[in-house]
């Protein structure tokens, strides 16, 4: 499957122009290669590092989707491998990741 195609049947993106353009601007790394071509091959165990306005997001492909469904049939698709909780002081919160009370 195109990388352009899952990224939108995964709903990682909104539309498949979009996955196309951040495909073609260098933004998204397979198996930490950096990818350019939207046409790039994609097969189940393939790791996926993408840019999102969230923060960056690694994903391990477990299945390729035969369709764009609802969220929870995409989110089965994939495993996130580097999922990171919000960091505190960003949150609002004093405190830093060790416990230490900031001023």
């Amino acid at each position: 499957m195109r990388i352009d195609k899952l990224l939108w049947f995964l709903r990682l993106t909104k539309t498949r122009p979009i996955a196309q353009a951040m495909v073609g601007e260098g933004h998204i790394r397979l198996n930490g290669r950096r990818v350019e071509k939207p046409g790039t091959a994609i097969r189940c165990g393939d790791v996926l590092a993408l840019p999102l306005s969230r923060g960056v997001l690694v994903i391990e492909v477990l299945a390729l989707p035969e369709r764009r469904g609802p969220a929870a049939e995409a989110q089965s698709c994939y495993r996130v491998l580097d999922e990171r909780s919000a960091v505190p002081l960003a949150a609002g919160n004093n405190e830093t990741p060790q416990g230490i009370r900031l001023p």
